[in-house]
């Protein structure tokens, strides 16, 4: 069970991440937002491979969850950057940030991602950013993960995203 919550919200993360890259894309941001998102949506999508390509291991699943949500609340930031103060963006950036929080809480020393009560309270935040997100218009209910390339994988950088 707690496999797949991690595995759940690192693929949840990496979509919100992903979903946000586009959007600003779509709109015509200013070039160092959208370099930036999609740089975050690519660390991302770095830690669910990692995630995806490795033994379960509930520590180092949590890990690369909460790696994940943080590249996602870097990405909610440059969404609510590109769309300004409505209340809708800051809204989704505030839940990014919550969710990355609560993510980072379950992969904590005192968790170490086996604890069910922070495995589901970041479940439920980031359940939280997705609905947030979605009214922001910076995703669709239902969206899939789109194809985005996840950059140059070195053996370090793979290394440091699982730990």
């Amino acid at each position: 069970m707690t496999e797949r919550s991690h595995a759940a919200r690192a693929r949840s993360a990496a979509l919100r991440a992903a979903s946000v890259c586009h959007h600003v894309e779509r709109h015509e941001a200013p070039e160092h937002v959208v370099w930036k998102a999609a740089h975050a949506a690519r660390v991302s999508l770095q830690a669910l491979a990692v995630l995806s390509e490795s033994a379960p291991d509930p520590a180092a699943d949590s890990r690369c969850a909460r790696n994940a949500a943080a590249a996602a609340a870097q990405a909610a930031q440059m969404g609510q950057q590109h769309d300004g103060d409505s209340d809708l963006a800051v809204a989704a950036c505030r839940a990014a940030l919550g969710a990355s929080r609560a993510a980072s809480a379950a992969a904590g020393r005192e968790g170490l991602g086996a604890d069910e009560t922070l495995n589901a309270a970041a479940d439920e935040a980031e359940a939280a950013a997705v609905t947030a997100a979605e009214r922001a218009g910076w995703m669709r209910p239902g969206q899939r993960l789109p194809e985005m390339s996840t950059g140059m994988r070195s053996p370090e950088l793979m290394s440091m995203l699982h730990f």
